[in-house]
């Protein structure tokens, strides 16, 4: 059994392949975390379950180590649940109920019920095992079981407390447009360390998922404890560190202007916050989460395919002949998925109007899309579009005919963001409106790949019609009906993946993971900038949800010049599309991109099913490499990227991992054979020169 339950001394463990998780309640009725790290047994904790205090100032110091904390009497630390009732009492007194072990399509869940002593509040926790990767789902629910209503005012999903280190190292990610997923480490000291958005979405500026260490874990060693939030709207992750040396993450839907009316009889469910124990580094961090999105989130297992998109070639000028054109260049080079980008419908000649009016543009398509989709599926590939259903433009049909579905404030001017509103997702006529144009878009046309851009921060957050009490319910309902939208969207047509896109970077989660197939991770295709933007998003999310582009040189971003294969390299880490003008490359370059495309098909599985090793031991001498190896340690491919090389300097010897001891591998481009002993422990020669040099080494077991 993975959950265990002690009912001589009320304790629960979670036991997964490596790591234990132990709670109980101690004698004042407290559930009080007391384990988590290596596996130990029930029997080793007892000694921990016990109340403690300080002084009448800190009467209960074990309430900091609470695995739920409910505001109230003496919860001094960041809450994870608190509440206002009907008759203003803002308190929480809660008992215990009862606990079940269910099991499910596999999976283990233990369920905890508390009651609130006086009012009809019921609050069960949610557990569900997944001990292969020494990960725990966690959750909860809050049930207004009585006849008034009861305002949420702020909801957790979980608190996760890291065992007594001598340092706590915090590590996450922070950024902005063009610059999403840079890393950033911290030490705690008392107080606490807030990572958040505010903004209505996930954000690029940084993302529900924090890692703690000791100060001493690296890639491949030391002991790590993380976690990552399923969650596409406001959220909060709180690393609080108490005078006692308590150190708590307590994460979840944000409370800043946010309330939740939980009325008779209704549910409330906060998002699954997921935490996990590695013994084997960042690295082993990186891994476990991985494949548990291949295993547990993906709605699809499908292989993602090369694509291309037409929008740096195009932008809004689209017309069918112009598509046609670049889809038989894209189809030279081995492209699977034709995407057309924006510009398709409506009066959408620019930014600035066209938006919400997805009708196709007769001009631009006399004989609709179907022509161009024909032509496209013909000549061998799959076709894609791009949409962004949730904004407006002031100047479209939609607009004037229904100026009052954006979010805005009556007495408040309505603030144009790429010259945009936004739609009320929780109007059931917007929602409707929604579904019912993808649904004639995805009926009536052979499209198998959605784009779905949002590119527009929530601001102005009113609810027309919504009653005043409720006003604030609008960062939440915005998310509910997304996953709604998607949900049905999905259910209809299974045949059709989808991309998440939110102005780069802007909605990357574990939430929205559950319906999107792919995201896009960055507007910088940069590929020097993308290594850095790639290897912050593999911390959490796998290669596989990667979209990575191959786009022009010198880059408008940083006007930086880079080799061909340099950019194909970089995008070859993820899921490999093109986004260049292929109207300007030469068909010499045509020919270069199929072969490099050639080369990425063979060492897909590796790339979007293996195991990901970022090999950082020669970081410093500004080398960037990393590591995709079978399961079966089998075949590996590794991808090594050089700055600058200085004085003439050749770079040490690098080591690979993940690969069998005692088998013997060749590599392409290299003689002779090599033990995994020595391509782990002796290393190879990287012959790496001059200013932004690349390779790829295919790694295979020698028959």
């Amino acid at each position: 059994m993975a959950i265990q339950y002690n009912d001589q001394h009320h304790i629960f463990a979670i036991q997964t392949q490596n790591s234990s998780y132990i709670f109980g309640f101690n004698e004042k009725g407290n559930l009080q975390h007391l384990y988590w790290g290596a596996t130990i047994a029930i029997e080793d904790c007892v000694p921990l379950l016990r109340s403690s205090s300080h002084s009448s100032f800190d009467a209960e110091v074990d309430r900091e180590v609470e695995e739920y904390s409910f505001w109230g009497g003496l919860c001094y630390t960041e809450p994870a649940l608190k509440v206002r009732f009907h008759d203003g009492v803002r308190d929480l007194s809660v008992t215990y109920i009862d606990h079940q072990i269910l099991e499910e399509n596999g999976k283990e869940t233990l369920v905890i019920r508390f009651k609130d002593q006086h009012y009809p509040l019921e609050t069960h926790l949610y557990y569900t095992v997944i001990p292969e990767y020494d990960l725990v789902e966690r959750s909860a629910k809050i049930i207004n079981r009585g006849e008034d209503c009861i305002v949420l005012e702020s909801t957790q999903s979980a608190s996760w407390t890291i065992p007594y280190l001598q340092d706590y190292r915090l590590t996450h990610v922070t950024g902005k447009w063009s610059g999403e997923f840079q890393l950033r480490s911290t030490l705690l000291s008392e107080g606490k360390k807030l990572l958040e958005s505010r903004r209505g979405f996930t954000d690029g500026h940084a993302n529900p998922w924090f890692a703690i260490d000791a100060g001493d874990a690296t890639e491949s060693h030391g002991e790590v404890w993380f976690g990552a939030l399923a969650w596409s709207g406001n959220w909060k992750i709180v690393a609080e560190k108490t005078v006692f040396n308590h150190v708590k993450v307590t994460g979840g839907i944000h409370d800043f202007d946010s309330e939740w009316v939980l009325e008779a009889g209704e549910t409330f469910e906060a998002p699954v916050f997921v935490g996990g124990f590695s013994s084997g580094g960042f690295g082993q961090m990186s891994r476990h989460l991985h494949h548990y999105q291949y295993d547990h989130v993906l709605p699809s297992q499908q292989v993602r395919k090369v694509l291309y998109n037409s929008w740096e070639a195009t932008y809004f000028d689209v017309n069918a002949q112009d598509q046609m054109a670049l889809a038989e260049k894209a189809a030279k080079m081995g492209v699977e998925l034709f995407v057309m980008d924006d510009g398709w419908f409506g009066a959408r000649n620019h930014d600035r109007a066209g938006l919400g009016d997805w009708v196709v543009n007769k001009q631009k398509f006399p004989n609709g899309l179907n022509e161009l989709i024909t032509k496209v599926n013909g000549l061998g590939m799959d076709f894609g579009l791009w949409v962004e259903p949730e904004a407006v433009n002031p100047d479209s049909d939609l607009y004037r005919e229904h100026p009052d579905w954006v979010y805005h404030f009556p007495t408040r001017g309505r603030t144009e963001l790429r010259n945009q509103l936004l739609l009320d997702l929780s109007k059931p006529e917007v929602k409707r409106f929604i579904v019912d144009f993808m649904t004639d878009l995805l009926q009536n046309h052979q499209i198998k790949f959605i784009k779905w851009d949002m590119n527009r921060t929530i601001t102005e957050p009113g609810l027309k019609d919504h009653p005043l009490h409720r006003q604030k319910e609008i960062w939440i309902r915005h998310v509910q009906s997304l996953y709604e939208i998607w949900s049905e969207l999905r259910r209809k047509f299974p045949q059709v993946e989808f991309e998440t896109c939110a102005g780069g970077g802007s909605r990357i989660d574990l939430g929205i993971f559950r319906y999107a197939d792919q995201a896009w991770p960055s507007d910088n295709t940069d590929a020097f900038d993308r290594l850095s933007i790639q290897e912050g998003f593999s911390y959490t999310y796998a290669p596989k949800m990667m979209t990575c582009w191959v786009t022009e040189t010198p880059t408008g971003m940083n006007r930086r010049d880079v080799s061909l294969q340099y950019r194909f390299h970089s995008a070859m880490m993820g899921s490999l599309g093109i986004g260049a003008n292929l109207n300007e490359w030469s068909d010499e370059q045509i020919e270069q991109s199929a072969e490099f495309i050639r080369q990425y098909k063979q060492i897909r599985p590796l790339v979007q099913a293996g195991s990901q090793f970022r090999l950082s031991a020669l970081k410093q001498k500004g080398l960037t490499a990393v590591q995709y190896v079978h399961a079966n340690g089998s075949e590996s491919v590794l991808f090594a990227f050089l700055h600058s090389q200085k004085l003439g300097e050749l770079l040490p010897r690098l080591c690979l991992q993940g690969l069998q001891s005692d088998k013997q591998y060749v590599i392409d481009q290299l003689p002779g054979t090599y033990s995994g002993r020595a391509l782990m422990n002796v290393g190879i020669v990287l012959p790496l020169r001059g200013d932004f040099d690349s390779l790829m080494y295919r790694i295979q077991e020698s028959k």
